[in-house]
């Protein structure tokens, strides 16, 4: 069962509203949630330059490389991060945030290179392949060039990266007003076991990204994230592991980290952001109207050329064999409705293994489309023995965006939204991966553990995005956690027209309910355990929560990361037991 809860939502509240004169079923003045006349987003009224698409071949991250401790100069310092030395690291790592040229096309102009921020000069960065049981040290440095000195002149040059949802202390959490400044670094200590030392809460496909306040949105659209991908003796990356309890799932080359990005270009194919003349200034609170300009946009960046790795519709090349495809939505805001499909319509079967990076308790194979949210993770098996040589399989999105980037119409687009291509390759060749029957069962949920029940209403107040009315405030401790308890949250979109993708940082959860309904066990993008909750309008989930391991400050916050910027996000802290409120 695939969820498309929220997309069949939306549309048949878009349909409403063509009908009578409203945006998703709510009647609103010509200067309410509708565009004002003659209004054009930026991306029609000045569109990216063409490109050609699957004629460039996608880009596979390389492999992050271990230095030797002693490369580290000076050397980390264990007093600063909270059990160094029970979890003592293993591996060291060096990466250095540079600006550099990258090519996202070879058509012209794309063929100059735009400027954009990144790892060692690559974006996304490199990817991290991590175990359970070897915690790792790595260290970043700011070699971005000082503000007003850069090539990037829309993004700021001082980051706070956060690897999305390690479970890992405050200090190497990535919290956005712990940032580095050009010529300065950050180091972070993962200690690489699981949430309460449980099995059942080993994490898959991570990701890491910046996370520097009010400027989230920019520098992640920049060029700052990569994957981090975490295996254990289960999932081991061994597809061959004569382990009778290892999951054999494809592993080395065939196992093919996609993150999606939209990109909006000016026509020197240089990346850029949506400011001068940008979105209209929603002006009131719920359902409030739309004011002048503004020079930023607040609601949503939206880019009019799909990136798979930061190439522009790439092609691949795959064997008659199984892959694994681990799908993640980069951001900052568009939501998509995915399928791999031969002619760009019908979804093709595939199995979903893993939810916002973590293994589920088994299998769910579908021939459906599914949402992927900003920052929503899917492990995707899919069987390209089932294809003969020469095919073309694609992967489709079916989801419109509104125009203001501040979520999805509901609306279906044409069979022209082709984000990627797979090209099937060859005769049929050795296979010893396989689709495990079951996987990594879900850790209990005991109520008695319940500390706390905690509610946050997401909203839209003069001009701002807003949890339970307030701006963000990093010095500000919206609630207090005591370690070691668990507790109920309630989550609540009070706007009519928008999508919310809600992440909580540190430690997963476990959807109670959607809406007042219990879940359904075999749910894509619900059932599992999650980091992201899709709330879309006028929903109200409840998850279940524990926190554990570690002190310190982490935060909550919406993954449309312009909304995260303009400040919907609240600070919380773990605290001593007894101490919490």
């Amino acid at each position: 069962m695939v969820s498309r809860r929220f997309t069949l939502k939306l549309g048949a509240a878009a349909g409403a509203g063509l009908m009578t004169g409203s945006v998703f079923g709510q009647r609103v003045p010509q200067s309410g949630l509708v565009f004002p006349d003659g209004y054009q987003p930026t991306w029609t009224k000045e569109p990216s330059p063409p490109a050609t698409p699957f004629v460039v071949p996608l880009f596979v991250m390389p492999i992050a490389q271990p230095v030797p401790e002693g490369a580290l100069n000076p050397p980390p310092d264990p007093q600063s991060h909270q059990r160094y030395f029970e979890f003592a690291p293993k591996k060291f790592y060096i990466q250095r945030l540079q600006e550099a040229k990258w090519v996202y096309h070879t058509d012209p102009p794309y063929n100059q290179g735009s400027w954009n921020y990144c790892f060692d000069g690559i974006t996304p960065g490199a990817t991290f392949i991590t175990r359970y049981g070897e915690p790792l040290f790595v260290r970043r440095v700011n070699a971005l060039p000082p503000v007003g000195a850069g090539k990037v002149t829309w993004a700021m040059p001082s980051f706070s990266i956060h690897t999305h949802n390690g479970h890992q202390a405050s200090e190497s959490d990535g919290f956005p007003a712990d940032f580095a400044d050009p010529g300065e670094f950050w180091d972070h200590h993962y200690p690489s076991f699981p949430a309460g030392n449980d099995p059942r809460e080993v994490m898959g496909t991570l990701w890491y990204h910046d996370h520097r306040l009010d400027f989230t949105a920019t520098n992640v659209y920049a060029g700052l994230s990569g994957f981090f991908l975490a295996f254990d003796e289960l999932d081991s990356n061994d597809e061959n592991d004569p382990n009778p309890q290892a999951f054999r799932l494809p592993s080395g080359k065939y196992d093919v980290p996609l993150i999606l990005h939209d990109v909006q270009f000016d026509q020197n194919g240089q990346c850029v952001w949506d400011f001068v003349g940008a979105h209209p200034v929603p002006s009131g609170g719920n359902g409030g109207g739309y004011g002048p300009s503004t020079t930023y946009t607040v609601n949503g960046m939206v880019g009019d050329r799909f990136t798979v790795n930061r190439i522009i519709q790439p092609y691949f090349k795959v064997e008659r064999r199984k892959y694994r495809l681990r799908l993640l939505n980069g951001g900052p805001s568009r939501f998509y409705s995915l399928a791999f499909t031969k002619d760009g319509k019908t979804p093709e079967p595939v199995y979903v293994i893993s939810d916002d990076g973590n293994l589920l308790p088994r299998p769910i194979k579908t021939d459906d489309y599914f949402d992927l949210w900003p920052a929503n993770r899917y492990d995707i098996v899919v069987d390209f023995s089932n294809y003969n040589d020469g095919d073309k399989i694609y992967l489709t999105n079916r989801l419109e965006e509104r125009p203001d980037g501040a979520g999805a119409t509901g609306r279906y687009l044409d069979t022209s939204n082709l984000i990627m291509r797979f090209d099937v390759t060859g005769g049929m060749v050795s296979d010893p991966s396989r689709i495990p029957e079951t996987m990594r069962p879900l850790p209990e949920i005991d109520l008695s553990e319940v500390k706390r029940e905690r509610t946050f209403v997401f909203d839209y107040t003069n001009g701002m995005w807003t949890i339970n009315g307030r701006l963000m405030d990093p010095n500000r401790i919206d609630a207090a956690i005591e370690q070691g308890s668990a507790e109920i949250w309630t989550l609540r979109n009070d706007g009519d027209a928008w999508g919310h993708p809600i992440h909580t940082h540190f430690e997963e959860f476990q959807i109670l309910e959607i809406n007042g309904k219990p879940v359904h066990p075999d749910e894509v993008g619900i059932s599992g355990r999650k980091d992201v909750v899709q709330l879309g309008p006028g929903d109200e989930i409840k998850f279940f929560g524990r926190w554990r391991d570690f002190f310190g400050k982490y935060v909550m916050h919406c993954h449309n990361v312009v909304h995260e910027d303009h400040a919907m996000m609240i600070r919380w802290d773990i605290v001593e037991p007894g101490k919490g409120y």
